[in-house]
């Protein structure tokens, strides 16, 4: 196992991963303010819904926020530079996790997909080549790295693509209905939404979803495919990246093939001047714990997170419970509608909360098809009323895919009395 994991390779394609991502990290920092998505996430709601538990975290006041991702976009372009990139990766890290515990409503994979990696590179000898912290003696300078460095982002970009895949064989994605309403709002082009519709297109794009995901890292291990993995990855990427404005995830995924490549070739590609000591077993006591005791287990923990809806009551695609940190992209439309009742105990009144008076239009619009979200929000409720004997109900109901609307929450539960269950399958959810 030595003679592989611990064999000395060229650090060329670890210190280019470096340069991208910081660059992409200052792209997504940026590109949030200017974008809008800074203001209309975490300055113009009165509040965010935070993953339960973090509920304390809650954006900066007033314009707190810009400052924040400003911060982040410096200190993106400092890992990009390799500029005191120790310091950098760790607070980039622990600010994007804020960004992540602190909202769900704009929710993306590859928001956790960026703190995973960020949480990587904090160990990872990425700026003793090419930076800043070389150049002014702050780090030594190194030309190799161990295998076991690209085989960590080899192992976790692959549970991210064969995860993603195993989640689109259900029937609305194996006979196109999802992808054709996917497609239906991609392009504002006549022609082009006329080609999207076309029953042979949403099908394609459906299955070549499935083959890309299975394939892709297969394809891309072995030399003779690489090439063309390599081109599709493009087509595929970019595709996403025209059509379904997903940030910058595209082109974060892309980088991921640096470490599919011999790293002689990103050398010779990127560094041409660069040699480097390949080839030697080097076995450092404290990289070698570091891999054995805390990646191994940490990748493993990767497998099972993803399985663990398998073990709660119900089906995903419904109840929510175990959607997140699952690589279940892009697989669903979801609608629906809610109504919270007040039933005062004492007088027996019955009156309609108005749950739009403290929401922004997309927080209310999740707020209908999130059982979380419709928990969170009762607590809110619960703490408005706090000193009077009421009970909430809600009638709530929710259509997949623009499917039939069926009950989601028990109308008979008192959510003054409902609790939250981390681990396993929530009562009031109720299933179809």
């Amino acid at each position: 196992m030595n003679q592989v994991f611990y064999k000395n390779i060229d650090n060329a394609p670890l210190v280019v991963f470096r340069i991208f991502f910081g660059f992409l990290l200052a792209c997504e920092s940026f590109g949030a303010i200017l974008t809008g998505w800074v203001e209309n996430v975490f300055i113009y709601p009165n509040f965010t819904f935070s993953f339960i538990g973090f509920e304390w975290l809650q954006p900066l006041p007033g314009f707190g926020m810009y400052f924040y991702f400003i911060t982040m976009g410096i200190l993106g372009l400092a890992i990009m530079l390799g500029y005191r990139y120790r310091i950098a990766i760790i607070l980039f890290t622990i600010l994007w996790a804020g960004v992540y515990y602190m909202q769900k409503t704009s929710y993306n994979n590859h928001y956790y997909l960026m703190m995973i990696i960020c949480f990587y590179m904090i160990f990872l000898p990425a700026n003793q080549y090419a930076s800043l912290d070389v150049k002014q003696q702050r780090t030594l300078k190194q030309t190799t790295m161990p295998y076991w460095v690209s085989l960590l982002f080899i192992f976790q970009v692959t549970i991210v693509y064969f995860f993603a895949a195993i989640a689109k064989f259900y029937p609305d994605w194996l006979d196109g209905t999802f992808t054709k309403l996917l497609l239906s709002g991609a392009s504002p082009n006549d022609t082009l939404r006329q080609i999207f519709l076309n029953k042979f297109f949403y099908l394609f794009i459906a299955y070549a979803g499935i083959l890309f995901d299975l394939l892709i890292i297969p394809l891309l291990l072995f030399k003779k495919t690489r090439t063309i993995a390599l081109i599709a990855s493009l087509s595929f990427h970019l595709f996403n990246a025209i059509f379904l404005q997903i940030g910058i995830f595209p082109f974060f995924a892309l980088t991921f093939s640096l470490f599919f490549y011999p790293s002689k070739k990103i050398r010779n590609i990127f560094f041409k001047c660069k040699t480097s000591n390949e080839g030697v077993v080097t076995l450092n006591y404290y990289g070698q714990r570091f891999f054995l005791y805390f990646l191994i287990p940490f990748l493993i923990l990767q497998l099972l997170l993803p399985l663990r809806h398998h073990l709660i009551e119900g089906d995903v695609l419904w109840t929510e419970e175990g959607h997140r940190l699952s690589w279940r992209m892009m697989l669903r439309k979801r609608e629906g509608y809610i109504h919270f009742k007040i039933v005062n105990k004492q007088t027996g009144e019955v009156s309609s909360y108005d749950y739009n008076k403290n929401l922004s239009p997309k927080q209310a619009q999740i707020l209908a098809t999130k059982p979380d979200f419709i928990w969170q929000y009762c607590q809110r409720i619960k703490q408005e009323y706090k000193g009077k004997n009421i009970s909430i109900f809600i009638e709530c109901k929710n259509s997949i895919n623009n499917g039939e609307f069926k009950t989601l929450i028990d109308p008979k539960q008192d959510f003054m009395l409902a609790e939250w269950d981390y681990f396993w399958h929530n009562e009031w959810i109720l299933l179809p």
